[in-house]
């Protein structure tokens, strides 16, 4: 889940900040006039907020993983594991058709994993201490190949332009929303163009309309899980995929920060419109009855 709110925090930090650069620049003027709101000018204006905060999102979304969570990359090998992680990933890779990912290891107790990165070719795959030392290799090799599985899935890509699609709207609407504010409740004069009612009210349904958006971004989460899990099977085993969300629903019963959990989510605290991933009894079934 990490890896997800990551995304979805800083896209909504660069959609506002674009916002703010363009009000700036005056580049929002022709937005509005005595007349109303130019639905072209503010689609188009939309449409490069949107996709810009969610494409700016995708590309620094590996440096501030790394920045996070600590990930330390294993350039060369200090030890027999380390050794065993690189040439697993290394053959997982070489599998799914994708070039070989960094790997890394951060150190938290919670036994966690994540992948992330721009495109395939130039992705990120990292876990933790915690589930080095709480998990056996089999285990391991499943929650890699999990992992190898979003990346050669493109779960990042299109996780992004889902998130441009729904910040297209969510700005357009939002400004709609600022428009009627100025007019109606503050009464700004038509020919002076948006009064500051306009700017504070869009700002405010912007964050708001982007937070309840993010269930859109959230369901998508959860539907690509059930795909890297079957990815993860093919690329080591079932059983083993199986065995490796048997022993995190094992430790669910120990408390686990929500926001940092990235590849198996005690969904409770939440609630499942806002949940990345799906619960791991339902993930466990459908690699039973997966064909």
């Amino acid at each position: 889940m990490m890896r997800i709110l990551l995304l979805v925090a800083t896209n909504l930090a660069v959609m506002v900040l674009l916002s703010i650069i363009f009000k700036l620049l005056g580049l929002d003027r022709a937005l509005a006039s005595s007349s109303g709101l130019n639905l072209t000018s503010l689609m188009v204006y939309s449409a490069v907020i949107g996709f810009g905060g969610s494409f700016i999102s995708l590309l620094m979304s590996k440096m501030m993983a790394k920045m996070s969570m600590g990930v330390q990359i294993i350039t060369e090998p200090k030890n027999e594991f380390e050794n065993w992680l690189l040439r697993t990933v290394a053959r997982q890779a070489e599998q799914a058709n994708i070039r070989m990912p960094e790997v890394g290891i951060f150190n938290q107790g919670a036994p966690n994993a994540f992948a992330t990165g721009w495109n395939k070719d130039a992705a990120l795959v990292a876990v933790s201490t915690g589930l080095c030392n709480g998990m056996t290799r089999d285990e391991i090799e499943a929650v890699l190949g999990h992992e190898v599985s979003h990346v050669a899935n493109g779960d990042m890509v299109t996780l992004t332009l889902i998130q441009g699609v729904v910040n297209t709207f969510v700005v357009f609407l939002s400004r709609v929303i600022g428009f009627f504010v100025d007019r109606v409740v503050f009464k700004s004069d038509a020919n002076r163009g948006p009064g500051p009612g306009f700017w504070i009210a869009s700002m405010v349904a912007q964050i708001v309309l982007g937070i309840g958006a993010s269930m859109i971004v959230m369901w998508f989460s959860r539907w690509r899980e059930f795909r890297a899990d079957t990815g993860g099977a093919q690329l080591s085993s079932r059983s083993k995929m199986i065995a490796a969300l048997r022993r995190l629903q094992q430790g669910q019963e120990a408390p686990m920060p929500d926001e940092l959990v990235a590849f198996g989510i005690n969904t409770g605290r939440m609630g499942k419109l806002f949940s990345s991933h799906p619960p791991l009894e339902e993930r466990i079934r459908a690699l039973e009855n997966m064909g």
